[in-house]
């Protein structure tokens, strides 16, 4: 008789989560937007697996003009009753979002979405090989039409 108190283990969608896994450095292009002027920036992303195989946790720090610009905190995860991953996102901004963001893949690409009463941001992480990824934020206040908030390029650090 199977002990039906044994944790369960992580899926498959799971542990595709660790391609994102590691340190990674990034060149960033900034929007033009209500809080920012835009222009290049840098950022180191740490990332690892945590809890038992089920979430992956990834700290960002991103530096402009020689000092820390903005930083963010992503656990992600996959929710095996509705089947679709999860990005649980807090930020430097102060902003706590209402719901986590929700999606899937598409090919080599993460795509996840949320809303809030300030409009729609939508995350998508694009695997290019092992060692290197891009991704980008982007803003629509209808879910619609998107713009470009930040984009990057991250390598992974040896």
């Amino acid at each position: 008789m199977a002990d039906h108190l044994d944790a369960p283990a992580p899926l498959e969608e799971h542990r595709k989560l660790a391609v994102f896994e590691g340190e990674w450095s990034g060149d960033e292009m900034v929007y033009p937007s209500r809080w920012t002027k835009g222009g290049p920036a840098t950022s180191h992303v740490s990332a690892h697996i945590a809890l038992n195989g089920f979430y992956l946790i990834q700290d960002t720090v991103q530096m402009r003009d020689g000092k820390q610009s903005f930083a963010t905190h992503g656990v992600f995860t996959y929710d095996r009753e509705d089947r679709t991953y999860k990005l649980f996102w807090h930020d430097s901004l102060g902003y706590y979002p209402p719901s986590p963001a929700s999606g899937g893949w598409i090919n080599k690409s993460l795509i996840l979405v949320r809303g809030s009463l300030r409009g729609n941001a939508r995350h998508v992480y694009e695997v290019v090989d092992d060692n290197t990824y891009n991704m980008k934020i982007q803003f629509s206040p209808d879910a619609e039409g998107w713009a470009d908030v930040l984009t990057g390029v991250y390598r992974r650090v040896q």
